[in-house]
């Protein structure tokens, strides 16, 4: 094919949104490729119409064998969350953009849009949502049918979310185009068109937490209050892992989910599982995702059990094994990604030489951190210092 196929965006006002060179190109090619509703656009073309349905490998295959002059339509701007990033990826292309729908809907609000969040929930699990947007001031959500802005307002009503209020851009551009404002109640009960954009304004400050949160405000088993991986330690452990933002983790043993709800609040664009055997921690764990803003995947089991069910992960985080820590270690060592991390908390000298044991068998290079920490604690007018116990933190990373 010695000519480049022109890929054109499209408003939901049609043919009216394009500019007369589109136009002509759209007129003069023979081939128009588009999803239906686009297509509908142009009732008169006398080409070949392709209808792009499911997946795009097959209109791909198809274009790349393709000399006849060619257009591809798509809504909006084809490379903001569009099929433009891909088919670019893969042929030769020319991108004509319209204006994107989020464009119009700020336009709408009346406010700029260069500081805004954006994120598609439009075909993807809301999974991990809460961490992304908690205590951004400007958030933009593509929507779709199972993803509505009803479903949207129940999630983020689920962790407390009620700082923020919610701009709705209905059938931007068409016939039945219509801009609301919405406290997330109000829109959890409202009715809305299949095609729709909202817009997320914090209007009041929420409540922010930094690395290393107080040990009393989270969730724990009662009357046995201190099965929780303290403040300290969870600080030293998390610098172990190496956190980024995009990382997956595993927290073996979460309990009340203290080193799970760290994890997520810095990998926010990655993911987080975690596993418990006891349903009574497990729960309170599941308490404490919602307080703590944080979406991420809880099981119960006893590990190994489960671990099957989650992504390879660059990080793991072990805080208890209840035994089997000679399969956990090989099934974790096993599925982490290169210059992945697995940080142990060990307490007896036992569990520490088990596990050296077991990462020298895998080939891991370990190093070894003795954290002994006392806290201030008044007595009378006075000040002393109550030890916690002492913990090995094992960082374990592949042999060179």
């Amino acid at each position: 094919m010695n000519q480049s196929i022109k890929l054109i965006g499209i408003g939901d006002n049609g043919q009216e949104s394009l500019l007369p060179q589109y136009a002509q190109w759209i007129e003069e090619s023979e081939v128009l490729v588009g999803g239906e509703r686009v297509l509908a656009f142009f009732p008169n073309y006398q080409g070949e119409k392709i209808t792009v349905k499911g997946g795009l490998k097959a209109i791909v295959e198809r274009l790349q064998e393709e000399n006849r002059p060619t257009v591809v339509l798509a809504s909006g701007d084809p490379l903001f969350y569009g099929i433009g990033g891909y088919l670019s990826s893969k042929i030769n292309i020319e991108v004509y953009p319209y204006l994107s729908s989020v464009q119009l809907a700020f336009s709408k609000m009346g406010e700029s849009w260069q500081d805004a969040y954006f994120v598609s929930v439009h075909g993807r699990s809301m999974k991990g949502l809460a961490q992304r947007v908690d205590g951004r001031a400007k958030i933009a959500l593509l929507t779709d049918v199972e993803n509505s802005p009803n479903r949207i307002a129940e999630y983020l009503l689920t962790f407390g979310m009620r700082e923020y209020k919610a701009f709705v851009a209905e059938n931007i551009g068409g016939e039945n185009e219509q801009y609301r404002w919405f406290t997330l109640d109000e829109m959890k009960e409202a009715e809305f068109s299949p095609l729709n954009v909202v817009i997320l304004k914090r209007t009041e400050k929420g409540p922010e937490w930094s690395i290393g949160i107080e040990d009393e405000e989270f969730i724990q088993r009662k009357p046995d209050k201190g099965l929780i991986t303290k403040k300290e330690i969870r600080t030293l452990s998390i610098g172990a892992l190496n956190l980024q933002k995009t990382t997956v983790v595993w927290d073996i043993g979460t309990c009340t989910g203290s080193m799970a709800i760290e994890a997520a609040r810095i990998a926010t664009e990655g993911e987080v599982f975690a596993v418990e055997k006891n349903e009574a921690d497990l729960e309170n764990c599941l308490q404490n995702m919602k307080k703590f803003r944080t979406d991420f995947t809880a099981v119960h089991g006893k590990a190994p059990e489960r671990l099957d069910e989650f992504k390879d992960p660059d990080a793991v985080f072990i805080g208890g094994t209840a035994g089997g820590m000679e399969a956990i270690l090989s099934i974790c060592c096993e599925r982490l990604k290169e210059n992945g991390r697995i940080v142990l908390n060990a307490v007896t000298i036992e569990n520490l030489s088990e596990a050296l044991q077991a990462f020298k068998q895998n080939g891991f290079e370990t190093t070894i951190t003795l954290a002994q920490i006392s806290r201030s604690k008044p007595i009378l007018n006075l000040t002393r210092f109550d030890a916690l116990n002492p913990i090995y933190i094992i960082t374990a990373k592949r042999g060179s």
